[in-house]
């Protein structure tokens, strides 16, 4: 008998994979990196790749190797790569690497002497994030020096890359300022004599809403789980993550008794209470007190009181509970339970965050739709 649970349904994910890929020309790289955002992710790999994903991307040389030691044979994408991380292990397992400045190729050159074999490179500029990727400034050296080492055979520069602002908002003109940028960007990678096969931009929201900039290669990450990155529009993706736990323990209480740390919440009336087993430990953000929903006797309720580490309470009113009763943080909604998006809302926060962030060692994921 299980006490709380993490349920991912795989094939959630290769119907959204499946949808995703049926509106571009372009191949798509599924992104599972942190954990296939909290689904798992060598399950979820295997679901996208079922439905015609072309490329997988990670964040970690560890990511990447872990698919790699899986048995996973696609391309594969890490980008967020630390100094002095052992780089020809990435380039002995066929891994693409990103590289965004003259100390990253030179690691990589180094990585490829050592592993025999030259680095596939996906260079990145930063056009207007501020955050990865080398400045419109230190682009053509870039360039220069990463043309030079493919000519000496040291590395091959196979992929352009960058990264949007605000595609999660439709129409705002700093994406086709960034669209613009990227395309100034690939015209200096011309001239460097550079011919890289894969141009890449856009994430699920451009994936979803901007075709022009899909260029060769897609690479959505939270559309996959299907979640929406922008507010308001579903898609008709499908959420493949629901997270539930039973009921610990049910009682009867006065009206005016102080509930959990702090009494931040009070009984208005006599009440039965359930004391749910989930807390900040598995991903409840504490912030979801006294606002979090939760569905629990086919009624969408409220967090009474603080999230504990471990713990919370539900203020049920005169409703029937009892031990043992499921309640359900989230899902897809089709049952009326609340999604993601409702948690985002309600603690302030992002989609992207609940999913990621739940689960952990005491609450299992279970998974739906496996495959042999």
């Amino acid at each position: 008998m299980w006490q709380a649970e993490v349920r991912v349904d795989l094939d959630a994910i290769r119907e959204n994979v499946s949808r995703l890929r049926s509106g571009t020309s372009a191949e798509l790289m599924a992104v599972v990196k942190a954990d296939g955002y909290g689904h798992g992710m060598l399950p979820a790999a295997r679901a996208a790749l079922d439905a015609g994903a072309d490329w997988l991307g990670v964040c970690t040389l560890d990511e990447a190797l872990t698919l790699r030691r899986a048995g996973v044979t696609v391309p594969v994408l890490a980008w967020l790569l630390a100094p002095g991380l052992p780089m020809h292990e990435g380039v002995s397992a066929g891994v693409d690497l990103g590289a965004a400045s003259l100390p990253q190729l030179d690691e990589m050159i180094e990585a490829s002497r050592l592993a025999g074999r030259p680095a596939r490179l996906h260079l990145k500029i930063d056009t207007g994030l501020s955050r990865g990727g080398a400045t419109v400034a230190d682009w053509p050296a870039l360039l220069d020096a990463a043309a030079k080492a493919q000519a000496d055979g040291l590395v091959e520069v196979v992929g352009v890359w960058s990264h949007f602002v605000y595609a999660d908002s439709p129409g705002h003109p700093t994406t086709d300022r960034q669209l613009a940028v990227f395309q100034e960007g690939l015209a200096m990678v011309e001239r460097a004599g550079l011919r890289p096969r894969w141009r890449h931009l856009a994430n699920s929201a451009a994936t979803l809403t901007r075709p022009d900039t899909h260029f060769d290669l897609v690479r959505p990450g939270l559309a996959i789980y299907g979640l929406s990155p922008v507010a308001g529009e579903t898609y008709g993706l499908r959420p493949a993550m629901s997270a539930r736990a039973r009921v610990m323990l049910t009682k009867r209480v006065p009206a005016g008794t102080g509930i959990s740390y702090g009494h931040a919440y009070t009984t208005e009336a006599d009440a039965n209470l359930a004391v749910v087993p989930l807390g900040y430990a598995d991903g409840v953000p504490r912030h979801a007190s006294n606002t979090g929903p939760v569905q629990l006797g086919g009624v969408r309720r409220t967090i009474s009181g603080r999230v504990c580490m471990d713990q919370f309470v539900l203020d049920c009113g005169d409703d029937p509970v009892a031990d043992g009763d499921v309640a359900t943080l989230f899902g897809s909604g089709v049952d009326g339970e609340p999604t993601a998006d409702d948690w985002a809302e309600a603690v302030g926060t992002i989609n992207y965050e609940i999913v990621t962030r739940f689960g952990g060692p005491r609450v299992p994921r279970v998974y739906d739709g496996e495959r042999p």
